[in-house]
């Protein structure tokens, strides 16, 4: 679908350069001299290399939209990860380093999204938050309950995350599968 120059907005896919990019930034700029223009930063979906492009209004840019389907994570197998698709049950297997991160925070069964573009899997989206159990926190020291200060934990899945002084070993907390940080603590 063809959109003009400065219809681009966060978030959007298009594609440039035979390439889709996703919008991570805009910015209208109006120049004292010269028309208007839209300075858009682009990531690219696949290797995640970045770009910035200015676009005109009177320019236009094809906004692609991707497929998203529902998979379940099976296992991880070495350096690949497993997921099933949850409607024809056709098992797809994709490197970790496709997940960036996040892959730290699969747990079997756990449901995901999957997009593709033309029959080719272009992205993976975990929910937004996970549940985790703590199995190793240090001690609270004393004084240190003032504030917001914060003390380093262990996860069931060997990840180090930086949790309140009143989270102890046991405890299950959310944490934010984007950037690993502790949300709240689960409710049980």
């Amino acid at each position: 679908m063809k959109i003009g120059g400065n219809e681009i907005r966060p978030g959007n896919i298009i594609e440039h350069k035979n390439r889709l990019w996703v919008a991570v930034k805009i910015q209208h700029t109006q120049p004292g001299k010269g028309g208007a223009y839209l300075q858009v930063e682009l990531k690219d979906i696949r290797d995640g290399t970045k770009l910035n492009e200015r676009f005109r209004s009177s320019e236009s840019v094809e906004r692609v939209r991707l497929d998203s389907k529902e998979y379940q994570y099976l296992y991880a197998e070495g350096d690949m990860l497993t997921f099933m698709d949850q409607e024809n049950f056709e098992q797809v297997t994709l490197p970790k380093s496709f997940l960036g991160d996040s892959h730290q925070f699969l747990k079997d069964g756990m449901m995901v999204e999957v997009s593709s573009y033309e029959g080719e899997i272009v992205g993976v989206s975990l929910p937004d938050s996970v549940v985790m159990q703590i199995v190793e926190a240090e001690p609270v020291v004393k004084g240190q309950t003032a504030s917001s200060s914060y003390k380093p934990a262990m996860l069931e899945n060997g990840v180090r995350v930086m949790v309140p002084p009143h989270i102890e070993a046991g405890q299950k907390i959310i944490v934010n599968t984007a950037d690993g940080t502790y949300v709240e603590r689960a409710k049980d």
